[in-house]
């Protein structure tokens, strides 16, 4: 992103937790523009995909609104994108919540409920651990096992372990945060997650900014 001026897309598909996410990075100082609309999206210089409630619905939105194809291309092109909570199960092959459905199939994986043997959803303060990635720029100035908040009942089950550079334990240890190249991804929700929150998101703005058009998917 060389013009520092250049919006980023929050996209607006209903998400309950747009209106959080934007004010967290107006506080952060992030130019952006929320939009549904596909052309936006694909010619943005970076994304965000909030996320709140069900991987389905949340697919047969993103479909209504035409924008599978274009956030597909975006991350394939190597332009940065953040997942937030659904934001981040949606990006994998396939998710079993209300019955098995097709999602982005960005990353292999499934999206998995949470064992029983404790509250689910899971709601509040959690640990996360920063894996083989700690010193990645998203993690700037964030100590390894912060707290951040969690509300969720399933998770993402991962295969390719050098994608997850954060785990928490909740019944199980599921992967807490996806790092890809250019692309990034959290269960957790860093626009409730107080200091440490807000510096993810101003290190995705910044780090976004770093951007050049070789970066690409691979």
């Amino acid at each position: 992103m060389d013009d520092q001026t250049a919006p980023v897309a929050v996209i607006d598909y209903g998400a309950g937790n747009l209106r959080s996410v934007v004010r967290a990075l107006t506080h952060v100082g992030a130019p952006l523009v929320v939009t549904s609309d596909p052309q936006v999206v694909a010619e943005a210089p970076a994304v965000v995909l909030p996320g709140v409630g069900a991987t389905r619905d949340t697919m047969d939105n993103l479909a209504r609104l035409g924008l599978v194809a274009p956030i597909r291309a975006v991350i394939q092109a190597g332009t940065p994108f953040l997942g937030i909570c659904v934001g981040m199960q949606v990006l994998c092959d396939t998710s079993e919540e209300f019955g098995d459905h097709a999602c982005l199939k960005v990353v292999r994986g499934s999206v998995r409920r949470l064992p029983g043997g404790q509250k689910v959803p899971q709601i509040g303060w959690n640990q996360v651990r920063l894996q083989q990635r700690h010193d990645h720029p998203l993690f700037n100035g964030i100590p390894d096992e912060s707290d951040f908040y969690f509300v969720h009942s399933f998770f993402c089950d991962l295969p390719d372990a050098a994608m997850v550079a954060g785990t928490t334990e909740y019944g199980v240890r599921f992967p807490s945060v996806l790092l890809h190249e250019r692309l990034a991804a959290v269960q957790f929700h860093p626009e409730k997650s107080g200091r440490y929150g807000l510096r993810l998101l101003q290190n995705f703005v910044a780090w976004a900014a770093t951007h050049t058009p070789e970066a690409a998917w691979r």
